[in-house]
């Protein structure tokens, strides 16, 4: 007799990420010989910069392949620090930071330090799909904020936030640029957020992983604003910039308070970002400024020209600022309308409501400019535009 399993309540709370599941359905059909034009993938197409990937070849042949210090290598520590110093961030000094297995594991350690059982997070919509999942693990409740209605712009729904923001709030997740709207924030939405902040003493994380992915304009960091030196917990990695999401590179920065209580979690579960790694995280952050300009241009060339092929259709689509997503307004079952844009045109993409907005469909155009011509076109064909 098989012995039966209770599961903890608090992953009961959770459900899979929907965006590793259509991930993996798109997969499942390739494997098949069913070709599939993914766009639910949330990754560069483009391969690692061939200095980064030198720099590991570099790292393990000096034997790079052991245990770092836990919070990651000096060398990597001093130049994280420096280049958050050079986008105005100088509050931050290597003791500050914690390198993390990826960003998601860099969120993942400060919802754990942050959030008890009870504690309000409020998010804004659309949102990445994994903030509410974190909340929710480490015992917490998650209010949200719907910025949809105003084409994903923050500045407009400052209201709409501030009636949801109190007292009782622990924590706000703000991701400018942003996945999956590809907005870039206001400096008077972000002012906005500082004040409302700073009025009911909440801690705000800044996920700037996308910062350096913007179209037309810039994204400024939450932590320079006067009043957030303190209260903001900045995040950053290497997947989306430097083409590195395999090789599992993230970080947070923020008080020493916390990179010391995240650290027990860091300490008791990854114990360090792998070694060799964080020595090509280095070259990264120093040497790959032209690479990452090109692929920057790269996406922008085709945003551009999926806004073009979507309005030649008739189809109004809220021009993203920034990262390599868009929101399609698709039917109200938006879940419905990906299945069939999967399972018809073998279009794989993810619905709105699995980060909070129903009537949407979020397209990565991480893809190549044919394939992307490739998947309207299929799209039009079934008359799911």
């Amino acid at each position: 007799m098989t012995a039966q399993l209770t599961f903890a309540e608090r992953v009961k709370r959770v459900s899979p990420s929907a965006t590793l599941a259509i991930s993996n359905t798109a997969a499942k059909l390739e494997a098949e010989g069913v070709d599939v034009v993914d766009l639910s993938v949330g990754e560069p197409d483009f391969d690692t910069p061939e200095n980064i990937k030198h720099a590991a070849e570099e790292a393990l042949a000096a034997g790079e392949t052991g245990y770092t210090p836990s919070p990651g290598i000096p060398a990597l520590r001093e130049a994280i620090a420096e280049k958050l110093a050079d986008d105005g961030l100088d509050q931050y000094e290597p003791e500050n930071i914690m390198v993390t297995p990826g960003g998601k594991q860099a969120l993942f350690e400060a919802f754990q330090a942050l959030i008890d059982d009870g504690d309000e997070t409020v998010l804004l919509d659309p949102a990445w799909v994994s903030y509410e999942a974190m909340a929710k693990i480490a015992g917490g409740d998650v209010s949200r904020v719907d910025t949809a209605r105003y084409d994903f712009a923050l500045e407009p729904a400052l209201d709409d936030l501030a009636g949801v923001v109190t007292d009782e709030t622990t924590l706000l997740v703000v991701n400018s640029p942003g996945n999956p709207h590809g907005a870039v924030y206001s400096d008077a939405a972000l002012e906005g957020v500082r004040d409302l902040a700073v009025e009911h003493d909440v801690t705000v994380i800044s996920d700037e992983i996308y910062k350096k992915i913007t179209y037309d304009t810039t994204a400024t960091s939450l932590g320079t604003l006067p009043g957030m030196e303190d209260r903001t917990i900045t995040l950053n990695g290497f997947s989306k910039a430097y083409a590195m999401t395999g090789w599992r590179l993230g970080y947070f920065a923020g008080p020493e308070s916390l990179v010391e209580q995240a650290g027990k979690i860091h300490g008791h579960s990854v114990s360090c970002a792998t070694s060799f790694v964080q020595h090509a995280g280095v070259e990264a952050l120093e040497n790959t400024d032209k690479a990452v300009e090109e692929m920057r241009a790269a996406f922008e060339k085709r945003r551009d020209m999926l806004l073009a092929e979507f309005a030649d259709r008739g189809v109004d689509v809220v021009e993203p600022q920034g990262a390599f997503y868009m929101m399609l307004p698709v039917a109200d079952d938006d879940q419905a309308w990906c299945d069939e844009a999967i399972s018809d045109a073998h279009v794989a993409t993810v619905p709105g409501s699995a980060f909070g907005t129903p009537g949407y469909a979020r397209l990565s155009y991480a893809n190549s400019t044919e394939r992307l011509r490739e998947a309207v076109d299929r799209l039009d064909e079934y008359d799911l535009l």
